[in-house]
């Protein structure tokens, strides 16, 4: 073998031996500190409310207010139905004073003619039934939004640290004494912030289409069932 090519081969071998053994160690993984433990709770003294928030909301005077721009809107819609109603109730009555020696044809017709007027009535009913409620909701939903920023307030400047809402009838609430019932204070705390003053009560009136209205519940203790 030409030996200028077994010293060049050796060179080489020498070389890269060489190289790897000067390549630097790999420095090592930083170490993650260990997370701080979390505080233990500790228990405190509890301070329970309670509160009808569906009827404080509807108690507000801009809830009550509200509810009438709400009925307001509906008015015409609610006399056209009741009108509707009418026609459809004068009919029956007729039909029914009608003598028993009327043709069949003309009776089969008056009731023709009554069925199509009441399916009538009843489809424009409940659709007004349904437009209502939604308006009446996202009203709500407008000033339940305010009135919740003062009764969680009101319930921090008090000192409570529970607060429990009673709205739902199947509430488990079985009974509570008088002062932990914060509904009229919030009631009361709201009205004085929003200077939405009282509206004029408005006279009941019976609706074809039953556009109720949520009523506000006086404020009371749960009483033992």
């Amino acid at each position: 073998m030409n030996r200028t090519l077994v010293l060049a081969s050796a060179l080489g071998a020498g070389m890269l031996s060489a190289a790897g053994m000067a390549q630097p160690a790999a420095a090592p993984a930083p170490q993650t500190a260990a997370p701080a433990a979390a505080p233990a709770p500790q228990a405190i003294p509890a301070k329970i409310a309670l509160i009808a928030f569906e009827q404080a909301v509807f108690a507000t005077n801009e809830g009550q207010k509200t509810v009438q721009d709400v009925q307001k809107k509906y008015e015409p819609k609610k006399a056209q139905i009741d009108t509707l109603g009418q026609e459809v109730d004068s009919l029956k009555k007729q039909l029914q004073a009608a003598p028993a020696t009327m043709p069949e044809e003309e009776r089969n017709s008056r009731l023709k003619a009554i069925d199509t007027k009441e399916k009538l009535l009843n489809r424009d009913a409940e659709d007004a039934q349904a437009a209502y409620q939604a308006d009446l909701q996202e009203a709500y939903g407008k000033v339940a939004t305010k009135v919740s920023v003062t009764t969680k307030k009101y319930v921090a400047d008090n000192g409570f640290t529970i607060l429990l809402d009673v709205s739902n009838q199947g509430s488990n609430i079985m009974w509570a004494v008088d002062n932990t019932d914060v509904t009229l204070a919030v009631v009361n705390a709201y009205n004085a912030s929003s200077g939405v003053a009282a509206p004029p009560p408005s006279a009941p009136s019976a609706a074809r289409p039953r556009m109720t209205t949520p009523r506000p519940v006086a404020p009371k203790a749960a009483s033992p069932k």
